[in-house]
């Protein structure tokens, strides 16, 4: 996202992590689900820019809300997932290799690696490139087979990853909590 923001020129129209940062700032300062809030305040703006193109449509401020709240979500998720992978290098915990979930993530790496190596035959084959065609339809059989294993894999997960509980019960502590820790700095 940021590559194709600078490389376009268009820094501010882009979201990457720059308008990460800013919104979770604005959730720090304004509180949680603060969208408003933190749209209308000038220090904010820049989570705006992206969103001036859409501002004609009819349900404009519905969809930007609902797009900072997923934002806000995956970040949320992602700097969770970093306070537990700090938490495990403290502990010097290391991972099982056979546990069911490290076959998942090795075949989702393959996955989106076969997918990014080949993201371009696609425009290749609707322009009548026929070489291009058969390859893609090789690629596309080698992902069915990848996703069909990881459908398997994932049937073998344990029924206790399903049962996790939250995020803040998992760290005990709110969600407000941890923004403002992860916030602060040190």
């Amino acid at each position: 996202e940021e590559r194709a923001a600078i490389s376009s020129g268009k820094l501010n129209e882009i979201w990457h992590r720059r308008h990460d940062y800013w919104l979770l700032a604005g959730i720090v300062l304004h509180g949680y689900a603060r969208w408003t809030d933190i749209q209308n305040d000038g220090a904010f703006g820049v989570i705006n820019e992206p969103f001036k193109g859409e501002a004609s449509k009819g349900n404009f401020l519905e969809m930007k809300n609902k797009f900072l709240a997923r934002r806000f979500k995956l970040l949320e998720q992602a700097l969770v997932i970093e306070e537990q992978l700090r938490r495990a290098a403290y502990l010097n915990m290391t991972q099982d290799p056979s546990h069911p979930a490290m076959a998942l993530n090795t075949r989702f790496a393959e996955v989106e690696c076969l997918a990014e190596s080949h993201q371009h035959l696609s425009k290749e084959s609707l322009a009548g490139n026929k070489p291009a065609n058969a390859v893609l339809h090789k690629v596309l059989n080698q992902l069915e087979e990848l996703l069909s294993d990881m459908k398997a894999d994932v049937t073998r997960l344990p029924a206790t990853l399903s049962r996790i509980p939250p995020i803040a019960a998992r760290l005990q502590m709110s969600e407000r909590s941890i923004l403002s820790r992860l916030a602060s700095k040190g």
